[in-house]
Parts: structure tokens; C-alpha cells; sequence
């Protein structure tokens, strides 16, 4: 787990509670964030450097705020993302102006490309990311059918992810496979609109569902 923030917690705590180890990325090994959470859920959470934390991992999820993403795996030794799926959960948004963000990557290209680019022997997958955090980990809180999004260009890694997101609650007939890695750019984009939508709405506990 690459990342300490509400994203990284909730979704490490649900995997812990599902049976798999977490270990828990920052940038220090002694991250305040990290230490407390990895003390709180007990058995199977551990804490380390976002270094320790891939290289402990068989499956690695970015939860890293978007504009740290790159520089947060910059930190790994490539051998120890070679051939591994990452779920890439982050969005490009700029915060530092307020209500509502901005999307510092758009159109032609999209964080989730970004990575794969990089890291040509990590297999990228873009997925949650059109959701908060709570809806994230249980998506039957919201109490009818929705739908989450996947992208990658590896079918095998798509397939391990979407088994992944069924453990967490997404049914297979929720998971909407995009296509590849390119198409990550309209889950991003989407963000513009989930901003206003919790600007309208006044709480992020939603998401969209596809009538067809």
C-alpha cells in the first residue's frame, strides 16, 4: 500500500479484515500515519518505506496524492515492480486553489498512463478511483446497484483485480472493463464532474450506475 492518507487506510484496513497481509508505504519508515494505523488493525498490517512496501508486496496499490504518485515510486527498485500489478487509485487533482480542484493531467494523456510509461514492466490497473473511500471498500453502503471502472492493457492483471474488488464487495456485474491503459483518461476526467457532484450534493457517499 503506497500511501497513508483516508484511501490508503480504509482500503488497507479492508484487506487486513479480508485475510491479506498490508504493509504500508510512506516515505519515512516511522510515517505518524502509518505507525497508528498499522498499530490499530493489529495482525497483518505492518508499516515501512514506500521502498519496503513494494518489495514486501505481490500486488501494490497507489493511493498516493496524484502529484506524488511518480515521485513515490521513483523511491522502489525497479526489480521490486517488475511483473507486479499495481492498482493505480490516485487522480491527477491540484488542491492548492481550493473548491473545486483541477485536473493537472486531461484529454491526451492521463496519470495512469503516466506510471505504465515509467514503469513498462508494471502491470497498471486504474480502478476505484471514481469514488470516495467509504464506497471504496463497501460499496453495498449505498444500497442499490453501481458500477466502479477498470483500465489496464494486461488481461491477466485485470482479471486479478476485478477478483480483488469482488472480495471487497463489487460484484462482477458491477466492474466495467474500459479497455486499456489509455481509457483511464475518462475515469480521471470523470472527477470533474464527482467534485460538483459533492459540491451539489453536500456528501461524497455516492456513485453513478449505467441503465443500458
Amino acid at each position: 500500500m503506497l500511501g497513508t492518507g483516508v484511501v490508503g487506510r480504509s482500503i488497507g484496513s479492508r484487506l487486513v479484515a479480508l485475510g491479506h497481509t498490508v504493509t504500508m508505504g510512506s516515505r519515512t519508515a516511522d510515517n505518524p500515519d502509518a505507525t497508528a494505523w498499522a498499530g490499530a488493525t493489529g495482525g497483518g498490517a505492518a508499516h515501512a518505506t514506500f521502498a519496503d512496501a513494494a518489495r514486501a508486496g505481490d500486488l501494490l496499490f497507489n493511493c498516493t496524492a496524484g502529484a506524488a504518485s511518480l515521485e513515490a515510486l521513483a523511491s522502489v527498485d525497479p526489480s521490486d515492480l517488475a511483473g507486479k500489478v499495481l492498482v493505480d487509485v490516485a487522480n491527477p487533482l491540484d488542491v492548492s486553489g481550493g473548491f473545486p480542484p483541477i485536473l493537472t493531467i486531461s484529454n491526451s494523456d492521463s496519470l495512469g498512463e503516466r506510471i505504465q510509461r515509467t514503469y513498462p514492466d508494471l502491470r497498471v490497473v486504474k480502478t476505484l478511483n471514481t469514488v470516495t473511500a467509504s464506497v471504496m471498500v463497501d460499496p453495498g453502503v449505498l444500497g442499490a446497484p453501481h458500477h466502479v471502472f477498470v483500465s489496464g492493457d494486461d488481461a491477466e492483471a485485470k482479471r486479478v483485480v476485478t477478483g480483488l474488488l469482488a472480495e471487497m464487495g463489487w460484484p462482477p456485474t458491477s466492474v466495467v472493463d474500459l479497455g486499456d491503459i489509455t481509457t483511464a483518461r475518462g475515469t480521471e476526467m470523470y472527477l470533474a464532474l464527482w467534485v460538483r457532484l459533492y459540491g451539489a450534493l453536500g456528501t461524497a457517499q455516492f456513485n453513478i450506475g449505467l441503465v443500458r
